[in-house]
């Protein structure tokens, strides 16, 4: 979602103390359009066995976030010591000159401009504990939306791709899919095409033609383990929003769509909310924080707020998940929201907070 405010920023606390991987970045070799990393005998006698620790946020430009958020963003990282950070809203442009194809996982440096700002990104990046990671990117051509995927060095994913039909070597458009393939599960990081409202700019037919597309993905690739995390812009239920009555009657310029299931604030629409309970059912997916948290938490059970000046003060929606297979179910520890009240503490610049899974130790 788009912001037009600078929210008030606020660490937050945590107790566990990081460890870093010394490792140095693995190589990687592309084939059939995945990417497929390599290891060192070194690196394979101390990798362990698979992720558990996971954090989702958009960023809302990481760029931005670098240069005005960096050291409370960087501190939060350390104190939490995530072995995989997922962002949406990179914002910014692939590499590749004007007039010519674009390549989404590189960052543009074909201008001074681009130079300083690709500099500015991989010095911060190029510190601990970001360091310690491997990061791939898929970027839109433009300063817009684009992911990007952390994943620790110790844990080198089996392969990696950029679009919901796994074998594409292309990107998806706008940047909004990193898929990382593990052992024994998945990790979609994936920035969902917000619902806009208006039938007519066809916003309506992107986003039901995504959660289509999302589906099958989820049906077609049942055979291991899923772990779906990013800004999905969509509120489940009336309790994933701070005023119910609100977001049912929002609406732009007095604009109302002929379908009366597509009336109401994007990502709180009936039609939104009907299609991804149905990803959910037929995919047999949880949405691991509300299976862990049943009540309203009208104090930090929001992962997005609004301008805090104006009409939007104080309404907030939960539109960032941790959603995962069944299979998965009695491994979820913990997923919390790391954000909190109107004032945006712990939202780090941005207008998302960032939010948290951890997963227990596997044991068959």
């Amino acid at each position: 979602m788009k912001r037009f405010f600078q929210p008030v920023e606020k660490d937050g606390s945590f107790k566990k103390k990081p460890t870093f991987s010394s490792s140095p970045s693995s190589p990687s070799v592309v084939k059939d359009g995945e990417e497929t990393t390599t290891t060192t005998a070194d690196e394979e006698k101390n990798k362990k066995k698979e992720p558990l620790k996971f954090i989702t946020w958009n960023a809302n430009s990481f760029l931005l976030r670098v240069k005005n958020n960096w050291p409370d963003f960087t501190n939060f990282i350390h104190n939490l010591d995530p072995d995989v950070i997922a962002i949406q809203e990179v914002r910014m442009p692939a590499a590749g000159s004007k007039g010519n194809p674009k390549n989404p996982k590189e960052l543009k440096d074909d201008t001074s401009s681009s130079r300083d700002e690709k500099q500015i990104l991989m010095r911060a990046i190029s510190s601990t504990p970001f360091r310690n990671y491997n990061v791939w990117w898929s970027l839109s051509d433009s300063k817009y939306a684009g992911t990007a995927l952390f994943i620790k060095k110790c844990f080198e994913p089996k392969k990696v791709s950029f679009s919901l039909d796994r074998t594409a070597s292309k990107h998806e458009p706008d940047g909004r899919v990193i898929l990382a393939e593990f052992e024994s599960f998945r990790i979609l990081n994936t920035y969902v095409p917000n619902n806009g409202w208006k039938e007519e700019e066809t916003s309506f037919q992107r986003r039901r033609k995504w959660d289509k597309r999302v589906l099958e993905f989820v049906l077609q690739n049942s055979d291991k383990p899923l772990i779906w995390c990013g800004d999905l812009n969509v509120s489940h239920e009336e309790i994933d929003v701070s005023h119910p009555d609100f977001f049912s009657a929002a609406k732009l310029n007095g604009y109302i769509p002929p379908n009366k299931e597509d009336c109401g604030q994007p990502g709180f629409t009936l039609n939104e909310r009907k299609r991804f309970g149905g990803i959910l059912n037929e995919g047999k997916l949880i949405d691991a924080y509300r299976f862990l948290h049943k009540d309203k938490d009208m104090d930090n059970g929001f992962s997005w707020s609004g301008n805090p000046v104006g009409k939007y003060r104080g309404k907030r929606m939960r539109i960032d998940y941790f959603v995962v297979s069944e299979k998965l179910k009695d491994r979820i520890a913990a997923c919390e929201m790391h954000g909190r009240g109107i004032e945006l503490q712990g939202f780090y610049g941005s207008d998302h907070c960032p939010v948290s899974l951890e997963l227990s130790e596997n044991n068959p």
